[in-house]
């Protein structure tokens, strides 16, 4: 029976090298995400930057280890095989729960988790003694679980919400009134004071604060105490004095420095914080079985009230998770994916959204601006018109893939956000707060973009939706954290090694089907359908780049077209639902497109009007075609879906032959515009009507048949939805072949 805690020992030590990877996989966007976002620093440097925070944060985290040893339950009020048992469901469930996050690509906080599931264990592990014990009572749960260091450290959580977004807020709105978007002009003056203040306040709490409850404080004590205010204004005066030298004679924008000092003192701060939601229960496992082990007491006697000491990490052991985690930060493409939905949210101005707005987005902007409108109601003129003047964005140019060519904010509100954030977290940390990393940068973020009013109407209900779908990932995190490790803890007491066994296996297929469905993801995502170009400046450059949009939907139209036909044909819904599948990922993809119109329009040249309308003529049509293609697709899908009867063979024969006239038609269309052999365009043209005769004579048969014969109304319907969307299928393809034809004969025209 020993052996079976040396295999949950093994099976944690695995488990913890896996949490590391899904934890800082979802956990990266806390540190990353301002100096990647403002474009400051090159990729490369930043995550240099961000490696020397990690593993120096990793190094220096001995101190937060406690909160998994006795923050939660009591330990002496368990005895060593149950402590065991809450240790692996709260390592299996964590794994589970994180890669969950990291899959949607949603930030959560692995705070939040790994509370929730030392709680949901340890309370179901107290339930059972419970109910197996006739003098207690549910009401005897409190002797189990630490409920006032719990609930200091469930409503700090919740607290850091509001505290992270306020003070966001206000920093950034007291910045920008001080910086207005025209920084450029003020910064041989404003900063260096600017800088004076962030990287005192940076090193103050990251890097004497932030020492508090380490190994390496005691050296750092005798020089530290009672010298703080001293340290303080010593470090303004020195950093504000470097600034300005630095700033009148190199003209380097010390900005830069801020961010890259604050990346660094994130990622410390983050890794000296969050460490313990990785390795905290292992460790505690692996002390609490060296106790146990030279005991020779039985494991269901063993008294676990040795946690309740302090036990310090072994160096080594945060060396290596230092290691894995720095690591896992150069190759996750989770972290990537999860990093870009804090930028989409928070960037300035506007383009394409990633979330859908609901009916609290917008019932939430509604109130705001007329909330808005109030305030400055009351304010005087004066006042509105000088914020009004600090918050007025320079006009730049707008190219197409701005995404790539501007940054998504500025310095400023990198660096306010990297400070704010710093501050916060480092005053949890020394204070050995489990304070959630992930709320307090997320919710800064977020104030800071209110404030700066990157949330303009066009794109504020849709940056609310996805604030309250993160949100309330948070508090499903909570909610399925307890619930999920108390479940797992139950199996796991019940079943001994068995449950533990497939419950690991659990995790392995999950991982990875997780890690094999987001990979496939992430390939449809980089092989899109359209070609996106943001060198467009005239009429021919805009023909020639359009035709490539044009050859792919094509060539897509008629790969769909035959599959839905051929399918629809067999009664196949399998297969007409992965055809539904694509046409939707295409129509997406259209819409993609619209969105673009005009940053297209924008890169245009001031004489290009007629590229202009070209363009957008040919949008419409690609839209026409997506539509036609799209309804044929749910029609035929709905159609099975619903079990109506199949098209009879005279049908399948008609729309068999249809398909075989498009499919030829499509394939030399495609042919035209990847070849740019517009020549063909009139040939193409003058069969067309013999194609728009042919469906018109299966209409008319169709007709006849309904009247002669015993039909069903569910297959005329269809049959005839079929051929009239085929019908204006072809006027579409055929109306960007005319419009290509007028606009290439009218470049050939001799000037």
């Amino acid at each position: 029976m020993d052996n079976i805690y040396i295999l949950i020992l093994v099976a944690l030590g695995a488990l913890a090298i896996f949490d590391l990877v899904v934890g800082v996989s979802n956990d990266a966007v806390n540190f990353l995400n301002s100096a990647i976002g403002s474009k400051a620093i090159p990729y490369r440097t930043i995550m240099i930057i961000a490696s020397l925070g990690i593993f120096a944060g990793a190094v220096s985290s001995s101190g937060m280890m406690e909160v998994a040893r006795k923050g939660i339950f009591i330990p002496s009020e368990f005895y060593f095989n149950e402590i065991m048992f809450i240790f692996i469901a709260v390592m299996i469930t964590d794994i589970l729960l994180l890669d969950f996050f990291n899959t949607l690509g949603l930030p959560t906080s692995t705070t939040v988790s790994i509370v929730f599931e030392l709680l949901g264990a340890a309370v179901f592990m107290a339930l059972i003694k419970i109910s197996m014990n006739d003098m207690e009572t549910f009401l005897d749960l409190s002797k189990y679980i630490n409920s006032a260091k719990a609930l200091q450290i469930i409503m700090g959580i919740l607290l850091s919400v509001f505290v992270a977004f306020s003070i966001g807020a206000v920093v950034q709105f007291v910045s920008r009134l001080i910086y207005s978007f025209q920084y450029k002009k003020r910064m041989n003056f404003i900063n260096p004071i600017f800088a004076g203040i962030a990287i005192t306040a940076i090193t103050y709490f990251i890097f004497m604060k932030g020492l508090k409850g380490t190994s390496y404080y005691k050296e750092a004590k005798v020089l530290m105490e009672s010298r703080e205010l001293i340290i303080i204004v010593f470090s303004f005066i020195i950093w504000t004095a470097i600034g300005f030298i630095v700033t009148k004679f190199t003209k380097f924008n010390i900005l830069k420095f801020i961010i890259g000092l604050g990346t660094f003192s994130l990622a410390l701060a983050f890794a000296g914080n969050d460490l313990v939601n990785f390795i905290g229960v292992p460790i505690a496992a692996l002390n609490s079985y060296e106790a146990w082990s030279i005991s020779g007491i039985p494991a269901n006697e063993f008294n676990m009230g040795i946690l309740a000491k302090k036990v310090p990490t072994q160096n080594f052991l945060l060396f290596l998770a230092g290691g894995i985690m720095v690591v896992t930060l150069w190759f996750s493409k989770k972290a990537k994916s999860v990093a870009d939905t804090e930028i989409d949210l928070a960037r300035q101005g506007e383009g394409t959204e990633k979330f859908e707005p609901n009916f609290l987005s917008r019932a939430t902007v509604r109130g705001i601006t007329k909330l808005g409108e109030g305030f400055n109601y009351f304010l005087p003129a004066p006042v509105n018109n000088f914020i009004s003047s600090r918050f007025s964005r320079p006009v730049v140019a707008l190219p197409l893939d701005k995404s790539i060519e501007i940054p998504s904010f500025d310095m400023i509100r990198a660096s306010v956000n990297l400070v704010v954030a710093g501050i916060l977290i480092s005053i949890a940390t020394s204070y050995k707060l489990p304070l959630s990393t992930t709320y307090v940068t997320f919710m800064v973020a977020m104030g800071t973009s209110l404030a700066d009013k990157a949330w303009g109407l066009d794109s504020a209900v849709y940056r609310v939706a996805g604030l309250y779908k993160v949100i309330g990932g948070w508090f499903f995190t909570a909610f399925a954290a307890f619930t999920v490790s108390g479940i797992f803890l139950y199996l796991i007491y019940m079943g001994g090694i068995v449950s533990i066994a497939i419950l690991l296996i659990l995790v392995i297929s999950l991982i990875s089907y997780n890690s094999i469905s987001f990979y496939k993801k992430q390939k449809e995502k980089n092989e899109t359908i359209f070609a996106k170009k943001s060198t467009l400046k005239k009429i021919d450059s805009v023909i020639n780049d359009s035709s490539q949009n044009v050859a792919n939907i094509v060539r897509n139209t008629r790969k769909l077209y035959t599959n839905i036909v051929l399918n629809l044909s067999n009664y196949d819904l399998d297969k007409l639902k992965k055809n539904k599948k694509y046409v939707e990922r295409l129509d997406k993809e259209v819409k993609n497109l619209n969105n673009e119109v005009f940053y297209y329009i924008k890169s245009l040249t001031d004489s290009s009007v007629d590229a202009s309308k070209f363009y957008i003529l040919i949008l419409n049509y690609i839209q026409d075609i997506s539509q036609s293609i799209q309804y044929i697709s749910i029609s035929s899908y709905d159609h099975i879906n619903n079990n109506h009867k199949k098209l009879k063979k005279k049908q399948i024969a008609e729309l068999q032959n249809t398909e075989n006239e498009i499919s030829i038609m499509l394939k030399e269309v495609q042919d035209i515009f990847e070849n740019n052999n517009f020549e063909k365009i009139d040939t193409i043209l003058t069969g067309k009507q013999e194609l728009i005769n042919y469906l018109e004579e299966k209409i008319e048969k169709q007709i006849q048949r309904v009247r002669s014969e015993d039909e069903s109304p569910k297959n005329t319907i269809l049959y005839f939805g079929l051929l009239l969307e085929t019908k204006d299928l072809i006027n579409s393809i055929t109306g960007i072949l005319e419009l290509f034809s007028k606009y290439n004969n009218s470049l050939k025209k001799p000037i």
